[in-house]
C-alpha cells in the first residue's frame, strides 16, 4: 500500500505532481456527467435567471424536481437507497457545475443534497435510511436543516430548542425557534437539533414537516442575494417526534452538525467554481464587444489585468478543490477496503481532511466575490444594472463567506485543527519547526541553484513558504501554548499563510502534471497562472508573517524571525508579473471565454 496522504500533511511533506488529481484527469464517465449537468443548467436555469431574481420560489422547487428526475440529487447516495453511489470527486463535480448560474438554485441544491440528506445517510439507522433516503434521492421529498437559532449562530451548540420525552417514552416533544432555514418553504423533512434536559451537547432528530404537528413558519426572508432560495424561520410547539427518529445517539447532535459542515465546506468551494468561470467568460465577451476610444476595452491594460486575475483565481481554486476531493475519495476507499461501512468510511475520510475543507471554503468563497466584483467593474455602469448578470452574481456570492461556518471561524479552525493533529501525532509539525529554527541559526547557502527545469524555483519557493509558516506558527505555539485560541488575530494571520501555501502548491502541481502530459509549450497560459498565483501568495505570506512576528516577538527574537521571513520569501529570479498577465489575457481574449 503506498503511503497515503493524511490531512494537513501537505505542510511537512513534499507532494509529487503525479500524486495529485486534477480536472484534466476526469474519466470519460465524469466528463459525460459534467456535460449533462452543464446542458441541464444551460437549458433549465441560465435562460430563466430573471425568474430566480424575481423570487419565484415555486420555480426553484420545479427545477429541483427536474434535477431529481435527472438523478442529480442522488449522486452521493449509496445504490442501496436509490442513489447512484458515485465517488466523492463526482459529488464535487456535479455540485461545481450545477451551481454556477444562480445562487438561488445552488443553495436549494446544496442544502438538500448536503445538510438535508447527508446526515441521514451518514448517521441514520438502517430503518431511517430505508424510509427517508430514497425519497430524498429522487426529489420526491426535499430536506432542510434546522441548526441556527436567534441566539445560536457560530456557537451552534448553544441552541435553546428543547426535546422532552413523553410520559409513555414513545416520542419527544420538540419546542423552539430556528432561523435561516434553507428550503423551509417546500421541504418534507427537517433535520432538527434540540437539547434533551440539560445535556452538554444537542441531539439530532428527523422531523417530518406536518403543519398539524405544531410546525409553523414565518414569511420568506428578504435577502441581499439568493433571492429565490426559500429561507424562513421555523417554529416548533410541542412537535411530536417518535423516539426512533432520533439521529445517532443522545447528545451526538453537535458532532453530526460539525461533520455535516466539513462535507459542506468542500462542496461549497466546488459550488463557487463554475460561477467564476461564467463570470469570467461573460466579462471577456463584454470586454471584446465594448468599444471605447475606437478600441475594444479588452485591449486596455487596466481591463487585461482584471481578466488575468479572475481567470487565475478560478484555475487555482479548481486545482486545490479537486486535489482535496480526490484525497478524500482515496481515504474513503481505503477505509472501505479495510472493512469499514460506507457511513464510517465517508465520515472518517472527510474528517481526515477537515483542514483542507476549511482552507478551500475560505479561499474559494472570497475569490468568487472578488471575481464578481471585477465583473461588475468591467461592465462599468451596465454591471450595476439588473439587465446584465453581474450584479446578481455579486449579490449571490456574498452569502458564501457566511454559511457553512463563517470564514473567520474556518480560518481559526484550519490552524486549530492543524495544531490538534500535531498534538495527536498525526502530523509531525514539531520536528520540521525545530529544523527551521536550526536553519535560521546556520549560515545560508550562497550557491546559485540550477533552475532550468520547469517550476524548480517555484517549488523551492513553496517549500520556503512552508518554513515561514512553521517558523511563525511554531514560535506562537511555543509562546502561548494552549492559550493560542485567545489570540485570534494571530490565528487568522497564520491561517492566511496556510491557505496561500495550499492553493499555490495545488496550482503548481496541477500545471506541472499538465506540462508533462501536454508539453510545456502547449500550456504557456497555465504556467503563467501558476507563477502569478505563487507571486501573490508570497506577498500574503510576507505581509501576514511580518504582522505576526512584530506583534508577539521582540528584541533579538523579532530580528531573527524577520530575517528568516525575508530569507523564506526571497525569489532568486523575480517573475515578470505584467508579462504573465499578458500571456493569460491574450488567450482569454482570443478564445472569448474562460478556456482552461
Amino acid at each position: 500500500m503506498e503511503d497515503i496522504t493524511r490531512g494537513g500533511q501537505f505542510l511537512v511533506k513534499e507532494t509529487k505532481c503525479e500524486n495529485v488529481f486534477t480536472p484534466e484527469d476526469f474519466s470519460e464517465e465524469q466528463i459525460m456527467m459534467r456535460d449533462s449537468v452543464k446542458e441541464f443548467v444551460d437549458k433549465e436555469i441560465w435562460p430563466n435567471k430573471d425568474r430566480f431574481e424575481k423570487k419565484d420560489y415555486a420555480f426553484t422547487e420545479e427545477v429541483m424536481r427536474k434535477a431529481g428526475e435527472m438523478g442529480f440529487l442522488s449522486v452521493a447516495v449509496p445504490e442501496a437507497y436509490g442513489g447512484m453511489g458515485m465517488g466523492f470527486v463526482d459529488t464535487c463535480l456535479v455540485c461545481d457545475y450545477i451551481s454556477g448560474a444562480t445562487g438561488s438554485f445552488s443553495t436549494a441544491f446544496g442544502a438538500h443534497t448536503g445538510i438535508g440528506t447527508t446526515p441521514i445517510t451518514l448517521y441514520g439507522t438502517e430503518e431511517q435510511k430505508q424510509k427517508y433516503v430514497p425519497k430524498l434521492a429522487s426529489g420526491e421529498w426535499f430536506g432542510a436543516y434546522c441548526l441556527t437559532e436567534p441566539g445560536a449562530g457560530s456557537d451552534a451548540n448553544s441552541g435553546k430548542t428543547k426535546a422532552v420525552l413523553s410520559a409513555d417514552g414513545k416520542h419527544y416533544n420538540i419546542t423552539g425557534q430556528k432561523m435561516w432555514i434553507s428550503n423551509a418553504g417546500f421541504c418534507s423533512v427537517f433535520i432538527v437539533f434540540a437539547r434533551i434536559e440539560d445535556d452538554k451537547n444537542i441531539t439530532g432528530f428527523i422531523v417530518e414537516n406536518d403543519p398539524s404537528n405544531g410546525i409553523t413558519m414565518n414569511e420568506e426572508e428578504h435577502k441581499l442575494g439568493i433571492r429565490a432560495s426559500s429561507t424562513r424561520q421555523v417554529f416548533f410547539a410541542d412537535t411530536k417526534v417518535p423516539v426512533e427518529n432520533m439521529l445517532a445517539g443522545r447528545g451526538e447532535g453537535f458532532k453530526i452538525a460539525m461533520n455535516a459542515l466539513n462535507v459542506g465546506r468542500i462542496k461549497l468551494a466546488a459550488a463557487c467554481l463554475d460561477a467564476q468561470r461564467r463570470v469570467t467568460s461573460n466579462a471577456v465577451n463584454y470586454a471584446n464587444e465594448r468599444i471605447q476610444f475606437n478600441t475594444p476595452i479588452s485591449s486596455f491594460g487596466a481591463i487585461r489585468y482584471k481578466l488575468a486575475e479572475m481567470a487565475t483565481s478560478a484555475y487555482a481554486g479548481e486545482s486545490a478543490t479537486y486535489r482535496a476531493a480526490k484525497d478524500i475519495e482515496n481515504r474513503i476507499k481505503l477505509r472501505e477496503a479495510e472493512g469499514a461501512s460506507h457511513q464510517e468510511a465517508e465520515l472518517k475520510g472527510v474528517e481526515e481532511f477537515a483542514i483542507e475543507c476549511s482552507i478551500l471554503k475560505v479561499a474559494v468563497s472570497e475569490d468568487v466575490q472578488n471575481c464578481a466584483d471585477e465583473g461588475i467593474q468591467i461592465y462599468g455602469g451596465m454591471g450595476f444594472s439588473e439587465d446584465t448578470p453581474m450584479e446578481s452574481a455579486w449579490r449571490d456570492a456574498r452569502i458564501a463567506r457566511i454559511y457553512e461556518g463563517t470564514n473567520e471561524i474556518n480560518r481559526m479552525l484550519s490552524v486549530g485543527m492543524l495544531i490538534k493533529k500535531a498534538m495527536k501525532g498525526h502530523v509531525d509539525l514539531l520536528g520540521p519547526a525545530m529544523k527551521v529554527q536550526e536553519e535560521l541559526m546556520g549560515i545560508p547557502s550562497f550557491d546559485t541553484p540550477d533552475y532550468s527545469e520547469l517550476f524548480s524555483e517555484e517549488k523551492e519557493m513553496v517549500a520556503k513558504l512552508k518554513k515561514a509558516f512553521l517558523m511563525v506558527a511554531g514560535a506562537a505555539v511555543q509562546k502561548y501554548g494552549m492559550d493560542l485560541d485567545a489570540h485570534q488575530q494571530l490565528l487568522m494571520a497564520a491561517a492566511d499563510m496556510l491557505i496561500e501555501i495550499y492553493i499555490a502548491e495545488s496550482t503548481i502541481l496541477r500545471t506541472e502534471k499538465l506540462a508533462k502530459k501536454e508539453g510545456e509549450s502547449n500550456v504557456n497560459e497555465q504556467i503563467a497562472m501558476a507563477k502569478l498565483y505563487l507571486y501573490k501568495a508570497v506577498d500574503v505570506v510576507t505581509q501576514k508573517g511580518k504582522e505576526s512576528i512584530i506583534s508577539f516577538a521582540e528584541g533579538d527574537e523579532q530580528r531573527m524571525m524577520l530575517m528568516g521571513l525575508r530569507r523564506f520569501t526571497k525569489y532568486t529570479n523575480m517573475p515578470n508579473i505584467v508579462g504573465l498577465r499578458e500571456t493569460i489575457t491574450t488567450k482569454l481574449v482570443a478564445e472569448n471565454s474562460y478556456c482552461f
